[in-house]
């Protein structure tokens, strides 16, 4: 790994570079100043997806969801407390399907939730139904 490490902002979108040792520091953002980490899930949508999954040097996991949905209901609680956990060594998102349709056939999304773990612009992981916090940190830890 580099010394430095390209992470998108969940606010302005705007890729920033960060010291890999200063990575735990709560850096914040270049361009508009806000915490890079919030211990929040980021909202995707077909507008930033690319850019998040893409410029990002660290593993992106995300939650396909769509509103509708009880298990996604029921798991959100979860995946927001499994992003206090795994941040800021992975970026936990969400894409809402009924929004973002081009991207979940994209990516031949069949049920939800699924949990989509990208690395360097790849999938390299995906498991779907609802999951608790634990289930959620171990899954993604042991895909990292």
């Amino acid at each position: 790994m580099s010394d430095s490490l390209h992470l998108v902002c969940p606010h302005c979108n705007a890729v920033n570079r960060v010291p890999a040792g200063k990575l735990g520091a709560q850096p914040t953002c270049g361009k508009c100043k806000q915490p890079l980490f919030d211990a929040h899930p980021v909202e995707l949508n077909s507008a930033n997806f690319a850019a998040h999954i893409t410029r990002s040097d660290i593993p992106v996991l995300v939650d396909f969801w769509a509103p509708w949905c009880g298990p996604c209901k029921m798991m959100a609680p979860a995946f927001v407390q499994a992003a206090a956990r795994l941040e800021p060594q992975m970026r936990l998102a969400k894409l809402n399907t009924e929004e973002a349709q081009e991207i979940a056939a994209r990516f031949n999304i069949r049920s939800i939730p699924t949990l989509t773990l990208f690395k360097g612009g790849r999938e390299i992981a995906r498991q779907a139904g609802a999951m608790d916090v634990a289930g959620i940190v171990q899954w993604a830890q042991s895909r990292n």
